[in-house]
């Protein structure tokens, strides 16, 4: 689906994790996002947790963060995460993606650590960006009405 509508679906802020220099997906997943419709505040590579909750403060609005690494060095990367989140600076969901460990030999609780960090949804394929951020945009829309 291919949509350059002139209402935006939502706004995410997307980024890549702190250690991590790589680029080039990142800059992929932006312009696909706002193909999709979207919105886009993308901090760019090596951003920490401090910018993600500035950003987040700045766009309450956002549906979502969107965290990338390829460089496997996430979890060291999401480690003030809880606490950004515990103060407020981040309420929305943060979702991660890419390579999520360091090695060919991938962990097998290398997911549940990052559950335990604070992110929300750890996705496989970016390609499942555009359902999950319409299915993000419509719980955010059935709170609001609720809490009206």
């Amino acid at each position: 689906m291919t949509s350059n509508s002139s209402h935006a679906r939502g706004t995410v802020i997307l980024g890549v994790a702190a250690s991590d220099a790589h680029a080039v997906a990142n800059q992929l997943i932006a312009h696909d996002l706002r193909e999709h419709g979207y919105t886009v505040i993308n901090l760019g590579t090596c951003t920490p947790v401090s910018e993600f909750a500035n950003a987040a403060l700045d766009n309450p609005e956002a549906l979502a963060i969107l965290i990338g690494s390829l460089n496997g060095h996430i979890h060291e990367d999401l480690r003030d995460l809880a606490k950004a989140q515990k103060s407020g600076a981040i309420r929305c969901p943060v979702v991660v993606g890419g390579n999520l460990s360091v090695g060919s030999h991938k962990s097998d609780d290398a997911i549940e650590k990052l559950f335990c960090l604070g992110v929300d949804i750890v996705l496989s394929d970016a390609a499942e960006l555009p359902e999950l951020l319409q299915r993000l945009s419509l719980d955010a829309a059935a709170a609001q009405r609720s809490a009206s």
